[in-house]
């Protein structure tokens, strides 16, 4: 090593992630590494399930409260429109 010009050494971990709209980064010891990778995994596998959750959540409420189970949907095709359509004007 030459004190006149240290340089670093490594390999060095670094943790970066966003909070509250803000940037937030973080240098890991090594010791802490496999800990932090395991951490980091079990709350991927944690937002994963919220996802679906959340999905799931939606389904069943657009079921619950948007659909009519008493009336068939209807396959006629929309009534023509009495307007004009803006596109059929020739321009001067």
């Amino acid at each position: 090593m030459d004190p006149q010009h240290p340089r670093r050494h490594g390999p060095y971990h670094k943790l970066a992630y966003v909070h509250r709209g803000k940037s937030v980064c973080r240098f890991v010891r090594a010791d802490c590494a496999d800990e932090i990778k395991q951490r980091l995994a079990t709350y991927k596998t944690f937002r994963k399930l919220m996802d679906r959750w959340i999905e799931l959540s939606i389904q069943q409420a657009q079921i619950e409260f948007f659909s009519s189970p008493n009336k068939p949907k209807s396959k006629r095709a929309p009534a023509p429109s009495s307007r004009k359509s803006p596109r059929n004007k020739k321009r001067s």
